[in-house]
Order: C-alpha cells, then sequence, then structure tokens
C-alpha cells in the first residue's frame, strides 16, 4: 500500500474530515461493519464442524459401535512403536531431517500449505470414530466429551488454513518461518490441543517435532497418521512432520535445548515452561498453561442456571480441565442461601461416574489414582472448611455404577466432591488441584468477588453470574483473565468463536490465543520491506495530535527518508487501530450467544541497542502510544532533548543506563513484556544477556523482531487479547441486556 492510500484510509477514519483529537483508546461497544471497513466476518471461508448430532439414529448406532471397541482397542500401537527413540544420535537424525523438509515447506506459498491443511481436516473428520475411540481407551474421555475435541481438531485446521494466507499479506512486514517447532502438548485434551499446536506450526510454513504426552501416546499416534495423510496425498514428504516418543529427561532435554530447534509449543504447567526455560533461557517459548478459575454469583442471577453451569464446568472431564471451574464465589444472599447449595449438591450427585465403556458415564476417570495435591484435595479439609458434598471413590465392580468397569480403573474413579468455608489465601483458593473439587467461597460484595478471582496466580477463565448491567460493567473493566463468561459454563472454548488463552501465568510468551487470529503471527519471525513510495506530501493530517507531537518532535533529527518512514508506520497503526485493535468484535454472530473480541493494553518496557535507528525506536515508542499501554523507553546512549521532552509530556518514564542496570530494574518493576530494538546482531545479544539475566523467567515475554512499518504487527507487543462470551437469551428469547455495557 502507498503512503498516499494509507494517509486516505486514516483520512476516511474521520468524521467529517476532522482530525483525531485525544481518540478514545478503545471501543467500549460492539462494532458494526462500518466500523471496521468490514473487516469483522472472521478468516474468510471459515465455518465451524458440527459435532455429532444423537438425536440422529445413524449417529446412536454408530457411537455404540465406537464405544464397543473402547475396552479391546489398539489403535496407534504400531505407530507409537515405531516413534520410540532412545538413542541421542537417532533423535539428532530426525531433527535434521525435519529441518531440512521444514526449509522446503517455509518456501511454499502460503495458499498452498493452505490447501494441505484443508485435506488435514478432512483426514481428521474422516476418522473421528477412531479417534473418539483412541481418546476414551487411552484418556478415560467419555464419548460427548471425546466427540467435541475432534471437531476442534478439524476447526484448527481449517481455520489455520484461512489465517495462514494472511501471513503474505502484511503490508509492510515479511514473515519468515520457522524451521522446527517442536509441540508438546497434554493428555487431558489428546486430540484438539495436539492437532492444533502441530497444525497451527505447519500452517505458518515450518516442520514439526511432535512429543506427545506420555499418558496420550496412542492418541498422539492417530492424529499423526491422519496427518502423513493429507502431506501424502498433496506429495509433500513425512519428514516434515516426525512423531518421537522419548524419555522425558534426558532424550526431552535433548530436544528442548537444540540449537534448530526455533520454537517451542506447550500446553502443560507454568512449573514444565520454567523448566524448559531454565535448560534454555532464551526459548523461543509459547505456552498456555495451568488455570485456577473461579465463577462469581451475584443475588440477581438466575439460580438454577449457574449451579447447572458451575456444576458442569467442575466436574466435566473428572475436573480435568485447565478452564475448569475449581471455585464459586458466592456475593452477599447467595452464600447464605440453603436452596442454592441444595440444588448445587443436587447436580454433583445426580453426574453419574464410569468408565468410558459405559454410555451412560457422564464423569469419567481421572488419569491415574489420585496422588499427592489432589488426593489432599479429596480427601482433607482446611480450617473452617467442610464437605457440602463428600466426594468418594467408586468401587470397581459390585452393585456400583462402574460395576462393568475393567480393573484399570481401580482407584480413578472418584463422586465430585464440593468443599465450602474456603478462606482467602488457602490451598484451596489457589492451588490447581486438576480434579473432581468445587472449593466455594463468600464474598459480602462485587469487588471483594473479583479481588478473590484476582488473588491467584493465573488468569485462564473466569465466569460471572448477574443480571444486573452494573455488575457486569464493574467485573468487565477489572476481572484479570483471557476468557470472560458471562451466564454460561466456562469450558468449552470454540474455535475463532471464543480463541483461547490466558493472563498472568496461564500463557507464557506472546499470549496469542489458539484458534484467534493473531496465533499464527507468533509462529515466526518477521523482517520489514523495502517500503511503498514515497508520498508527495509530508503532512500528518488524520494521526492523533499525541502522535503528530512526538512525530514533530523528532523530525530534526530524522532525515527525509527517515521521517517519511516513520509517518508511514503511524498511519499504518492507525488503520488497524480503527479495523482491529480498537473494536470490540464478534465474527460469530450468534443470536442466542455474544462471543466479543477485544484488546486491552499491557505494560512493556522498550529497550533500544547502541546501533539502533532512531526512527526505529520512535516508531515502537509511537505503537505503545497509540495503543494506550503504559510503557518505559531505555537505552545506552542519551535521547535527544525534544523526544524526551515529547514522551515525558505522555508520562513516559525515558532512562539511559547499561544493560546490566536496565536488566537489574527490569526485574525489580515486574513489567511483563519487553520489547527491544536494533539490529538483528545486537537484538540477539541483548536477547541473550536478557535471557541469562533473568534466568529465562517465563513470566517475562521477550518481541524481539526486526521493526517494521506494519502497524498490524507493531501494537501487538503492547496489547493482550480479551474473549468475552455473553448468553443473549432466556429461556430461549432474545435478551439484549448486555449491550447498553459492551
Amino acid at each position: 500500500v502507498e503512503t498516499a492510500a494509507l494517509t486516505q484510509a486514516v483520512l476516511a477514519i474521520a468524521h467529517d474530515d476532522d482530525v483525531f483529537v485525544e481518540t478514545a483508546v478503545f471501543s467500549s461497544r460492539e462494532a458494526d461493519a462500518d466500523d471496521t471497513g468490514g473487516d469483522d466476518a472472521g478468516a474468510p471461508g471459515f465455518a465451524n464442524t458440527p459435532d455429532s448430532d444423537p438425536a440422529l439414529p445413524a449417529n446412536r448406532a454408530w457411537a455404540r459401535a465406537v464405544i464397543e471397541r473402547v475396552e479391546s482397542s489398539t489403535a496407534g500401537d504400531a505407530v507409537i512403536a515405531a516413534a520410540r527413540v532412545d538413542d541421542a544420535d537417532a533423535l539428532e537424525a530426525i531433527i535434521a531431517c525435519v529441518a531440512a523438509a521444514g526449509a522446503a515447506w517455509g518456501a511454499t506459498p502460503a495458499a498452498d500449505r493452505a490447501a494441505v491443511l484443508q485435506a488435514a481436516a478432512a483426514a481428521l473428520e474422516s476418522r473421528r470414530g477412531e479417534l473418539i475411540e483412541v481418546a476414551a481407551s487411552e484418556t478415560g474421555k467419555v464419548f460427548a466429551e471425546a466427540d467435541v475435541e475432534i471437531s476442534e481438531a478439524v476447526d484448527f485446521a481449517n481455520y489455520y488454513a484461512a489465517t495462514a494466507r494472511e501471513l503474505d499479506r502484511v503490508s509492510g512486514a515479511v514473515f519468515e518461518p520457522a524451521r522446527v517447532t517442536v509441540v508438546t502438548p497434554p493428555w487431558n485434551f489428546p486430540i484438539a490441543i495436539p492437532a492444533g499446536g502441530v497444525l497451527a506450526a505447519l500452517a505458518a510454513g515450518s516442520g514439526v517435532v511432535f512429543k506427545p504426552a506420555p499418558q496420550a501416546r496412542r492418541c498422539a499416534a492417530v492424529v499423526a497418521d491422519a496427518l502423513w495423510e493429507a502431506l501424502d496425498g498433496a506429495g509433500v514428504p513425512r519428514d516434515l512432520l516426525s512423531l518421537v516418543d522419548i524419555d522425558e529427561g534426558g532424550l526431552g532435554q535433548q530436544l528442548i535445548t537444540h540449537p534448530d530447534v526455533d520454537r517451542v509449543i506447550l500446553t502443560g504447567s507454568w512449573e514444565t515452561a520454567a523448566l524448559f526455560r531454565s535448560w534454555r533461557p532464551d526459548l523461543p517459548l509459547l505456552a498456555e498453561t495451568s488455570g485456577k478459575n473461579a465463577i462469581i454469583v451475584m443475588p440477581s442471577a438466575d439460580l438454577d442456571l449457574a449451579a447447572s453451569d458451575i456444576v458442569k464446568s467442575a466436574f466435566g472431564h473428572a475436573g480435568q480441565k485447565c478452564s475448569a471451574a475449581s471455585l464459586a464465589i458466592l456475593v452477599g444472599p447467595v452464600a447464605r442461601s440453603e436452596r442454592f447449595a441444595r440444588q448445587l449438591v443436587d447436580a454433583a450427585r445426580s453426574l453419574r461416574v464410569g468408565p468410558p465403556s459405559d454410555p451412560l458415564s457422564e464423569v469419567g476417570p481421572v488419569i491415574e489414582p489420585p496422588q499427592g495435591k489432589l488426593a489432599w484435595a479429596l480427601t482433607e479439609l482446611e480450617e473452617g472448611e467442610e464437605w457440602l458434598l463428600r466426594p468418594e471413590p467408586v468401587a470397581v465392580g459390585g452393585d456400583s455404577s462402574a460395576a462393568e468397569a475393567p480393573e484399570a480403573y481401580d482407584g480413578r474413579l472418584w463422586t465430585p466432591g464440593i468443599r465450602t468455608g474456603v478462606q482467602p489465601g488457602s490451598r484451596v483458593h489457589l492451588e490447581e488441584f486438576f480434579g473432581p473439587v468445587l472449593g466455594i467461597m463468600h464474598a459480602r460484595s462485587l469487588s471483594e468477588a473479583i479481588e478473590l478471582q484476582n488473588a491467584v496466580p493465573y488468569g485462564l477463565t473466569a465466569g460471572l453470574h448477574t443480571q444486573d448491567p452494573d455488575d457486569l460493567a464493574l467485573w468487565l473493566d477489572e476481572v484479570e483473565a483471557g476468557n470472560l463468561y458471562v451466564n454460561r459454563g466456562i469450558t468449552g472454548a470454540i474455535v475463532q468463536r471464543q480463541p483461547f488463552g490466558g493472563w498472568k501465568r496461564s500463557a507464557v510468551g506472546a499470549g496469542a490465543k489458539a484458534g484467534g487470529p493473531n496465533y499464527l503471527i507468533g509462529l515466526g519471525s518477521w523482517r520489514a520491506t523495502a517500503g511503498a513510495a514515497q508520498s508527495a506530501t509530508l503532512h500528518l493530517r488524520g494521526l492523533d495530535s499525541r502522535i503528530s507531537a512526538v512525530i514533530e518532535a523528532a523530525q530534526p533529527t530524522l532525515d527525509y527518508d527517515a521521517f517519511e518512514w516513520l509517518r508511514r508506520g503511524a498511519l499504518s497503526d492507525a488503520v488497524a487501530w480503527h479495523r482491529e485493535f480498537g473494536q470490540v468484535k464478534d465474527v460469530s454472530k450468534l443470536q442466542v450467544e455474544r462471543n466479543l473480541f477485544r484488546y486491552r493494553p499491557v505494560p512493556v518496557a522498550i529497550r533500544a541497542t547502541r546501533d539502533a535507528a532512531w526512527q526505529a525506536v520512535m516508531r515502537v515508542a509511537l505503537a505503545g502510544v497509540r495503543a494506550g499501554a503504559a510503557f518505559t523507553l531505555s537505552a545506552p546512549v542519551g535521547i535527544p532533548a525534544p523526544v524526551r521532552r515529547a514522551l515525558g509530556d505522555l508520562d513516559v518514564p525515558v532512562f539511559v543506563e547499561t544493560d546490566a542496570e536496565w536488566i537489574a530494574r527490569l526485574q525489580a518493576t515486574g513489567i511483563p513484556r519487553v520489547r527491544l530494538v536494533g539490529s538483528r546482531e545486537s537484538v540477539a545479544a541483548a536477547h541473550t544477556a536478557l535471557a541469562a539475566g533473568v534466568g529465562g523467567d517465563p513470566d517475562i515475554a521477550v518481541y524481539a523482531n526486526e521493526v517494521t512499518t506494519a502497524g498490524r504487527l507493531e501494537l501487538l507487543p503492547f496489547l493482550r487479547e480479551q474473549s468475552v462470551t455473553i448468553t443473549a437469551h432466556r429461556f430461549g428469547n432474545p435478551d439484549a441486556w448486555s449491550s447498553e455495557v459492551i
């Protein structure tokens, strides 16, 4: 896009040719097509895949056949046996093959990669029955829980196919794929999350080393086999995707620390992310980690609905979801309601606990007999607590609902537990147990409830039940989580509809949500293009007055080309803000549910290296101003006085300090994101020094790409994503109560 065209695009945003003057940073209401220039329809051509409909007789017969195969299933056995690697040299050879295949794949046009992903979607769909069978057999997923996972895996393939094409269309920047990405998924979503990670890496042009969770090896094997089928059909070498079954120790460390590994996609605990970073402090790691999630229930809530949603969110898949509700915070009279307590107990007690081979099972087994903190949570109470519903092991055999369960489930089947009287700061308040245990807390007000909800170190999902718009407004302003849910359960995110990922220690790295519009952007590197043709004029019409002031202050320090490049970046920011980052969007447009996607500012530390060009430093600072984020600017050399004064007028702290002084100050401030600016060589050195200085701290995300004029990229370090899902009906009748708030 030429600069002149950018200028016209910016001017078109303003009404009646007025320039922006202290533009409102974020929209507070859902955008329509006029607000976003028509860019509110989601990924082009994408539609979510339906789950299996049990109302159809053919589907019921098919499901019975799948369930009958569960206990005798050997799906994936041969493939995972062939993937076993016990030798360091063999692993080295595999990585080399993936790197070579990844280099060729990365040179393939994004549209061609997208076609392969669409074939992968078809392959996964064709194996729906086999994938459900192996998930149930190996990890204990009941049919309904496994079926939605297959839909999600298919959705990931089609969604990333659609968004991959956008990587080749970013004006002002060129995407450089990683050669090798390691995908290390968890066992609790043994189909969707592994498939999502592998498919995202393939969509972004990378080769993949797929290291499955030990508890879900066979599931990974069936997923990999389906994806190889798609590669075979497209004539793409299978070396592009290598499944490796290796030990968690020596070979695992060799894989993660290998110099040819450009990215690691992890879904697991924050502690695992910290372990990986202890092995390799500068590891480019994108991780969805732990969650300790709560649902707040207000006096205005529909208590029948709240009880149902809490129970479903707490005990689905036996509570083994990172998004599960392990806390319910009852406000005011709800905490004293005996009727509500009975509803919770009755709903939880009515759930049928049994093996996945029983088609009536609603809650399946935990992955292994409880030990450690889960065993404690199922059997012991802290001071002030009591059991509202005591969890009990379900004996295999006898007269229980698990009478026909094989011995493999012995000790793994537990009825739901509900403990009340949970105190602020207690273990149940702050720790993730990953099992069928719900804690009940009391609060006197919504503000107090939000404090309890935010007090945990994680920020993955959060829920609110209310019918009061004032409650909703306060909660949306103050809650600290990536996925918010109002008057519904807090599990079951759907690709594009509710992109999934958290805040705080629920995310490591860039924090882009899986199944969302920015996820692929972080799976490679970006470099600046030479730029568009220069404009005949250098005016700043149409730009926010704050941004114009900084550009004008920097002008005496810049030559013509540098000034024009900086102006082009500011124009691109304005367009990207108007079309994407400043808006609240609902691309799904369901009548019964609002699925909103928005961005919130996040603190950033900008660090310029000694050889950084001033226009690049200022370009990044302008993005921070545009995003309304709190940021600091640090450099090892003096900053031009006019620029320093202009940033000072915007309350931007500016520091001139050594690398050691900057790293020490960064650690003391706890700023979660860093944007490095300079030449590739100096930025790489600064990244290495920073990683060593902070010990690879997973709480710090580092953005080290070359600075570009693309607002679509440069605004991302200053923003974090948030999905807001609100039930928009009452008993099937449309209810627009939330539209006056967001």
